[in-house]
């Protein structure tokens, strides 16, 4: 969540664009994301070089010889003229050389024709550029706020349910998963790519440059999906991807639930936070989604697709809000039935309200399910998030150590009893260590008041696949003893008699 000082600092960019004559939403939103592209740009050439000069490598660069002006440290050096008019040049300018930078006919060039300036004065570039130069964005969850934040912005934001996800949320889930680089990953309501991005990350991070290297083209092509139908997302994903070393990004510009979208059998890992709401007409609809669940309701329709779209064997890891799990409707049961009973449904991790706060307060859970058309789902097993390590009130303040918070993911350098100490306020790492063990003699024996435990599939079945953890979990009450009536009563009557003493001694002193 955006705060503080950083806030302020857009909120100065947004005014420096309505005073210079620029009040469309949507042109504010998409000309700060090329500009922080194109800062971003620079940023990773400059770390190239750095990591070339260290391990003496040769690598690609992103700027050519002739094509050093276009490189945010040369840029913000200039005359105010000379770089509006490297910015306005439509024929080899910088506009021209965004557009150039994915391959010919890939999505990513497809998605950048639309690439714009449209900043006239030459005045308000260079204050937004001076403004932004301010801010340090080297920590990929300040992009993130910020996108969030600009996105609020929008007319109508978050109506639909879209919501960024909090990016220690995102990786929770992909350590969950541990993606590898066989996978192909999916991400259908992709929005920026924070699913994308984050798997990107976490393969970057567990495998060596050798390896790598021999599945570039995989990874640059086909290795990372998604689906999403507007423009701006559209560019935002593919500029996010590409700066994270996705060179092509497979992002369809598709309504993902729509007869549109034909994939099917395609993916590994599907990765997502699909719309908590909204609707879609009927006859838009692809069939074979109604068929698994008759709905028009896009948060039951995003699970079948993701079913149709995984290979069987393929497992994902997804966000729903709480109504999914026990709404009584008939197709809140007949996908929740398709899920357990013909596939194999692994976990249900619910979590506190206040995650997507200040925008959302639905309470939502992760169910991680693996695809497989012939069941398998024996137990279930559940983990109530009591505490995500942030504050759940609308500033969503960091209650624990930055250092534990920012690298729970990874586990790096962190003790066992920093980790116990922080539980109270952080449950994430307790849920990374004990997934991997959920099928354990020790996990099935946990006592259902605990934080984790199992529930058998009879049970479930017979529960009408009510996954809401509340159903199954046992609340301990505290038995309070109070005091004898005949105690209390004597309490009473001293106090009775020193207030009537005291009234006594008030009316002697009148």
């Amino acid at each position: 969540m955006i705060t503080g000082e950083l806030k302020s600092q857009i909120d100065q960019i947004w005014n420096t664009f309505w005073t210079g004559g620029i009040s469309n939403t949507i042109t504010i939103v998409e000309q700060l994301t090329y500009l922080i592209f194109i800062k971003d740009l620079d940023e990773t050439e400059t770390r190239n070089e750095r990591m070339a000069k260290r391990l003496d490598k040769t690598f690609k660069p992103i700027f050519g010889d002739n094509q050093q002006d276009f490189r945010w440290k040369n840029l913000k050096e200039m005359d105010v003229n000379e770089r509006h008019a490297i910015f306005g040049n439509t024929v080899d300018g910088i506009f021209p050389f965004i557009r150039s930078l994915g391959k010919e006919k890939s999505l990513f060039s497809t998605y950048m024709k639309g690439a714009t300036f449209g900043i006239s004065k030459p005045a308000v570039l260079d204050q937004v550029m001076e403004k932004l130069e301010r801010i340090d964005m080297t920590n990929q969850d300040t992009k993130g706020d910020i996108y969030e934040y600009l996105l609020s912005k929008l007319e109508g934001g978050g109506t639909a349910g879209q919501f960024r996800t909090p990016r220690h949320i995102i990786k929770l889930m992909v350590e969950l998963m541990k993606p590898t680089l066989e996978d192909s990953i999916c991400d259908p309501s992709a929005g920026t790519a924070g699913f994308l991005v984050s798997a990107k990350e976490y393969i970057d991070k567990h495998y060596d440059v050798t390896e790598l290297d021999k599945r570039n083209e995989h990874i640059n092509k086909t290795m990372f999906n998604g689906t999403e139908f507007d423009a701006t997302m559209l560019r935002i994903a593919c500029m996010n991807l590409y700066l994270h070393g996705v060179e092509e990004p497979n992002i369809v510009d598709v309504d993902a639930v729509s007869k549109d979208n034909e994939v099917s059998n395609a993916y590994t890992l599907v990765l997502a936070n699909p719309p908590f709401k909204g609707t879609i007409d009927k006859e838009s609809i692809a069939p074979g989604l109604k068929n698994v669940t008759n709905t028009t309701k896009t948060e039951l329709l995003f699970l079948a697709l993701m079913l149709r779209q995984l290979k069987t064997g393929g497992r994902a890891a997804v966000i729903v809000p709480d109504g999914v799990l026990f709404g009584s409707g008939k197709a809140h049961k007949s996908i929740r039935e398709e899920i357990i009973a013909n596939h194999k449904l692994e976990a249900v991790i619910s979590m506190p309200s206040g995650v997507f706060k200040p925008y959302a307060g639905v309470s939502t859970a992760i169910i991680i399910f693996t695809k497989t058309g012939s069941g398998g789902t024996d137990n279930v097993w559940f983990y109530d998030m009591l505490a995500d390590g942030k504050s759940l009130d609308d500033k969503r303040n960091v209650l624990v150590d930055e250092e534990l918070f920012d690298a729970f993911s990874y586990g790096e350098g962190l003790k066992l009893e920093e980790l116990a100490e922080a539980h109270d306020k952080f449950n994430l790492p307790d849920i990374l260590a004990r997934y991997p063990n959920r099928n354990s003699e020790v996990e099935r024996s946990r006592n259902r008041t605990e934080q984790s435990f199992t529930v058998p599939f009879k049970e479930l079945k017979e529960n009408d696949w009510d996954l809401s953890i509340n159903r199954y979990k046992e609340i301990v009450y505290e038995q309070v003893e109070y005091d004898a009536p005949s105690e209390i009563l004597d309490r009473i009557r001293k106090i009775s008699n020193d207030r009537n003493e005291l009234m006594s001694q008030l009316s002697k002193i009148n």
